[in-house]
């Protein structure tokens, strides 16, 4: 039984006019070691309050990459979806849906209702902006309105296409951030729409198109997402990006090592607007983490998690928590999109191949009964560019393991996704729960007031393919642990308990 939303009935909560006030315990264990060798694990309760403001803004969603497959699928789908727009395929009629959304397709188990299991849509947990509502716009090098980019794109299908070309060819996206030293060669023929000026001047009149969307559109809240080419990772130097003030002074002296998107973040964090980013180069240098800290602004990352690598985190995490030894895993790829024609260079498939490389390191840390200190399965990326599949990305992977007695087990696995299809939901998720974050505030026991949570949105995890955390914190892939982790937060908000998958109420029945 699906429903559209659910009160809680418990002390500990407290409906207001405009919050949800939950009162919640929350046990967990420390660890020791003692002189001797001996692991000595303690459980631990700590009182947590939680406020949730259930007033949903009116919210702008700006996109760095508007011009391009993400960005006009994006716009695409919501249009269809608000518009109610249908369409014929050699397949019958199709509807518009948000299926591969988190948010708005998938459910969440709240209890059992005469034993039956009851499910209520993730996004009845607490209020959510819905797609539907976003007011889109953002940036592109290339100047060419939406309803030409998105059949430049072939995405969608054609059908849909021509119902939504009324829709969006008033839509052009504003200048962006040109830096060919960062992006492919073969991106220059599309760079006609750029920002002129020093790094400064292009951070600053960033900062000036939010501020003017925000009035334009009359929106509450505005959040950024970066869904353009990937860029080469930038050097990471003392002095010149390794902290606030050394990033601030060399934009200010127009350093080369300081990437384009890397501005657009910094033009945000000075805005006090979230940025997400969708690609996987190195956006977060220690220095613009530290802005977003010390002006105390979301910022989350890295690179989309939509195929291949949700598959690697669940089935590595399976066969690790098997007590099976992956030895090998190699991942090949090929698509056609502009995406993959700008990662044909080596310096930005450098950048996708560390955030598809580094998912499987902390399931394969978690067993020392498999792994000896320093031991790491042989991990390669192969990505190829292939202009005629087009959208329609091949992954091909191979997981070789160690298996009883010296044994090998081999599982190959074929994936043919349809990249932007598979990212847009993504995209809408990431906007949705970065807002929502910034609505709910905590405060431990001893305490002294409600705060936010930290800068560095940990929670974005499962969407998010080499998942941004703040120092000293370990960096976790399992997805099965980072969607408990983000419904269990959300559960925890209107007083439920986490979803712990003991059934004592089943298996303890005599």
């Amino acid at each position: 039984m699906l429903v559209d939303a659910f009160k809680v009935e418990s002390p500990n909560v407290q409906y207001g006019a405009d919050s949800i006030t939950s009162t919640y315990r929350y046990e967990s264990t420390e660890v020791e070691r003692t002189p001797e060798g001996q692991w000595v694990v303690a459980p631990r309760a700590t009182e947590y309050t939680f406020k949730t403001d259930t007033r949903v803004p009116k919210l702008g969603v700006m996109l760095v990459g508007w011009g391009g497959n993400n960005g006009t699928t994006v716009t695409g789908g919501i249009l269809a979806n608000k518009h109610g727009i249908t369409w014929m395929t050699k397949d019958g009629l199709k509807k518009p849906n948000y299926f591969g959304s988190l948010t708005h397709a998938a459910t969440v188990r709240v209890g059992n209702y005469k034993g039956e299991e009851v499910h209520v849509p993730f996004s009845s947990l607490l209020p959510m902006v819905h797609p539907n509502d976003f007011v889109l716009g953002g940036w592109d090098i290339s100047g060419m309105n939406l309803a030409d980019a998105m059949e430049r794109a072939q995405v969608m299908d054609f059908e849909l296409q021509k119902q939504l070309v009324p829709l969006m060819r008033d839509m052009v996206p504003l200048p962006g951030i040109y830096d060919p030293s960062f992006i492919a060669a073969n991106q220059a023929e599309r760079a006609d729409n750029c920002i002129k000026g020093s790094k400064k001047e292009q951070m600053e009149t960033v900062r000036q198109h939010i501020r003017d969307f925000k009035a334009a559109q009359g929106v509450d809240r505005v959040i950024v997402l970066w869904t353009a080419n990937t860029e080469r990772y930038s050097e990471v130097v003392e002095g010149l990006n390794d902290t606030s003030d050394n990033l601030m002074k060399s934009i200010e002296a127009g350093e080369s090592e300081v990437s384009p998107s890397t501005l657009y973040a910094a033009a945000c964090v000075l805005e006090g607007v979230p940025f997400i980013n969708g690609s996987p180069q190195n956006t977060f240098v220690p220095g613009l983490i530290d802005l977003a800290v010390e002006h105390n602004v979301l910022i989350g990352g890295d690179d989309f998690k939509s195929g291949q690598t949700k598959m690697k985190s669940v089935l590595v995490d399976f066969l690790v928590g098997a007590g099976i030894k992956p030895t090998s895993i190699v991942s090949y790829n090929h698509l056609g999109n502009n995406d993959g024609m700008n990662l044909s260079a080596p310096q930005t498939f450098r950048s996708k191949e560390i955030s598809k490389s580094n998912v499987v390191d902390d399931m394969v840390s978690s067993n020392s009964l498999l792994y000896a200190p320093g031991e790491h399965p042989d991990h390669v990326v192969v990505i190829k560019y292939v202009p005629y599949v087009a959208d329609s990305k091949r992954a091909m992977d191979e997981y070789t393991s160690e298996i009883f007695l010296g044994g090998r087990n081999t599982i190959v696995m074929h994936n043919t996704c349809e990249d932007s299809l598979l990212a847009a939901p993504i995209i809408m998720d990431l906007v949705i729960l970065a807002e929502l974050t910034t609505r709910i505030q905590l405060q431990r026991d001893g305490e002294p007031d409600l705060h936010g949570f930290h800068p560095v949105a940990v929670l974005l995890s499962y969407l998010t393919k080499a998942p941004l955390v703040p120092a000293g914190v370990p960096v976790v892939n399992a997805l099965a642990k980072q969607r408990a982790m983000l419904e269990n937060v959300f559960r925890a908000c209107v007083g439920l308990p986490p979803e712990n998958n003991m059934r004592l109420e089943s298996i303890g029945v005599l």
